[in-house]
């Protein structure tokens, strides 16, 4: 690449100047996980000093272009994975039919009292025992989503114990044979709260799209699982299914 043109007399900020340049980059001449030159080299193409080229940087960074990794340095987003959410909605077995490799990892187990609005979505009363399972789902090796799962402690009791890994849907179904189907699904847009932002890998100022879910087991219709799901908004774009 040659030295890029920027005009200094046009009212303009430099910056904005370069992103633009920058964005006609990324969408003709980078694909999907590459990684830009340097800051510095970047900064000698343009003529300008880093503080300008690492602003006109983070406007791609929040408009979902680009990301900072840490210690390796900024690279071009994928395009977004279209996920659908229906009825049996299974994230790894969608995600595989896609070609892609889906790992779950539990971050956090433990068995809690029910507050008033997970008790109001699974039928008990509040401070009855549920199972709470935190777990952080990645796709390739990347950050997808963080899911928080409430389920209620007497209907599986030793759950907490005998699950450790791998998709909890398919654990269900294999050691209690309950096969889940969704019965409600909200979708907001919010700021990653507490530590989301770390598990996801991304800024505390960029939103996260919270899937809250109702599922039954077939067998009763009984709710069985109420779900909050944190996904990376510049990852993901949901498809609702009836």
């Amino acid at each position: 690449m040659s030295l890029y043109a920027v005009t200094r007399d046009t009212g303009e900020a430099l910056y904005a100047q370069i992103a633009r340049q920058l964005e006609q980059d990324v969408v003709n001449l980078y694909g999907p996980g590459d990684c830009l030159p340097a800051e510095g080299e970047l900064a000698l193409r343009f003529g300008v000093n880093r503080h300008t080229l690492r602003r006109a940087v983070d406007e791609l960074v929040d408009a979902g272009l680009l990301e900072r990794r840490h210690g390796r340095g900024v690279f071009v987003l994928d395009t977004q994975l279209d996920y659908q959410i229906g009825k049996s909605t299974r994230f790894t077995e969608n995600l595989a039919a896609l070609g892609l490799l889906a790992v779950n990892r539990i971050l956090r187990k433990q068995t809690l009292p029910a507050i008033a609005r997970v008790a109001q979505r699974l039928a008990l009363a509040e401070g009855e025992a549920v199972h709470w399972v935190e777990s952080l789902r990645t796709v390739d090796g990347r950050p997808m989503c963080v899911i928080s799962h409430f389920i209620p402690a007497q209907r599986f009791p030793d759950l907490i114990t005998r699950y450790e890994e791998g998709s909890l849907h398919q654990f269900l179904s294999a050691s209690y044979g309950c096969q889940l189907r969704r019965t409600e699904s909200h979708v907001t847009a919010m700021l990653p709260q507490g530590d989301d932002a770390k598990h996801l890998g991304m800024p505390q100022n960029r939103p996260v799209l919270r899937v809250k879910s109702v599922n039954v087991d077939e067998r009763d219709g009984a709710p069985v699982e109420y779900a909050i799901t944190r996904f990376r908004a510049d990852r993901i774009q949901l498809r609702i299914n009836p």
